[in-house]
C-alpha cells in the first residue's frame, strides 16, 4: 500500500510528537511492506511568524493532495494573554477542518489499570470506563458570525446548527454504538438553547432508525457533573462542537492527561 502523508507539526509539544509519530509509521510501513511518502507544512504560530497567516494556502493545498494528515498542536501563550490579536493559530485549525470538512472527532477515554494512579480520581470510581465521545466539529458557534461594536462595550457569536450537521454526525455515533454496548447519551442544552432543540429533535429523529441502540438524552450540566461522578455510565457520548470540547477535556482527566486520549 501506498499513501502520501502530510505531516503539519504545528507548535510547541506538536513539533516533538510528529517526529516520533513519524517513526512510529516508518516503522509500521517496513512491518507490513507499506510505502509512505511523507511531505511537511507549516501551520499555527510558527506559520504566522513565517507568512503572517496561521494557515498558509501551500499548506492547504498539500493536505487536499494528501492521502492522511499527522497533526501535531497549535497554541502559543502570546496570543493566550492577548485577547486584541486579531490573527491567532487556532484560526489555522479552525479553517482546515471547515475546508477539509473534517466534521467527526472521534474521542476515546479508554482507562488501563496500569495508570489509575495518573488520574485525581478514585480508582474505584474509574475502573473499567471506556467511552467514546463523538464531538461535532464545523458547526456551533466556533463558525458562527462574530461582532464587536465601535465602542468595544458589546460583542457576540452566533451560536448556529444546521440539520444536516447534526443528521451526519449522529449517524457516525449511532453506527460506532451499534459496535459497542449499544448505548448512546446525546448531551445537549435543550431547555434553554434553540440549537439544541434542533439538536435532540434531528437525534430522536435518528434513533428511531436504530431501535436496537438504547438512547439517553442528557444536559451538558449534568453531564459533566456525571462525568466525574460515575464515568463507567456512559459508552457513546455525542454533544456538539462547544460542548464536545470543554467535556473531553474533562474527560481527559480520567485517563490522566490529555496527551493519553490518542
Amino acid at each position: 500500500m501506498k499513501r502520501n502523508i502530510l505531516i503539519i507539526p504545528g507548535d510547541g509539544i506538536g513539533q516533538e510528537v510528529t517526529t516520533w509519530g513519524k517513526q512510529v509509521l516508518e516503522s509500521i510501513a517496513q512491518k507490513y511492506n507499506h510505502e509512505f511518502v511523507f511531505d511537511e507544512a507549516i501551520m499555527g504560530h510558527t506559520a504566522i511568524e513565517a507568512t503572517g497567516t496561521p494557515l498558509p494556502e501551500e499548506t492547504l493545498e498539500k493536505a487536499k493532495a494528501s492521502d492522511a494528515i499527522l497533526f501535531g498542536a497549535i497554541g502559543h501563550a502570546k496570543y493566550d494573554n492577548d485577547p486584541s490579536a486579531k490573527v491567532r493559530p487556532e484560526q489555522g485549525l479552525l479553517k482546515i477542518r471547515k475546508e477539509l470538512g473534517l466534521y467527526a472527532n472521534l474521542r476515546p477515554i479508554l482507562l488501563f489499570d496500569e495508570l489509575l494512579d495518573a488520574s485525581s480520581l478514585k480508582p474505584e470510581v474509574l475502573r473499567g470506563t471506556d467511552i467514546l465521545f463523538f464531538r461535532e466539529l464545523t458547526g456551533d458557534v466556533y463558525f458562527g458570525e462574530k461582532k464587536r461594536n465601535e465602542d468595544n462595550t458589546f460583542a457576540s457569536d452566533l451560536m448556529n446548527y444546521h440539520r444536516y450537521e447534526v443528521e451526519r454526525i449522529a449517524r457516525k455515533a449511532y453506527e460506532a454504538a451499534r459496535t459497542r454496548s449499544k448505548k448512546l447519551c446525546s448531551v445537549d442544552k435543550a431547555n434553554v438553547l434553540e440549537t439544541s432543540r434542533l439538536w435532540r429533535e434531528v437525534v430522536q429523529e435518528i434513533a428511531a432508525e436504530y431501535p436496537d441502540v438504547e438512547t439517553e438524552h442528557m444536559f451538558i450540566d449534568n453531564a459533566a457533573m456525571q462525568l466525574v461522578k460515575n464515568p463507567k455510565k456512559f459508552d457513546v457520548v455525542l454533544t456538539a462542537n462547544l460542548f464536545g470540547d470543554i467535556l473531553t477535556d474533562e474527560a481527559s482527566q480520567i485517563a490522566g492527561s490529555m496527551g493519553m486520549l490518542a
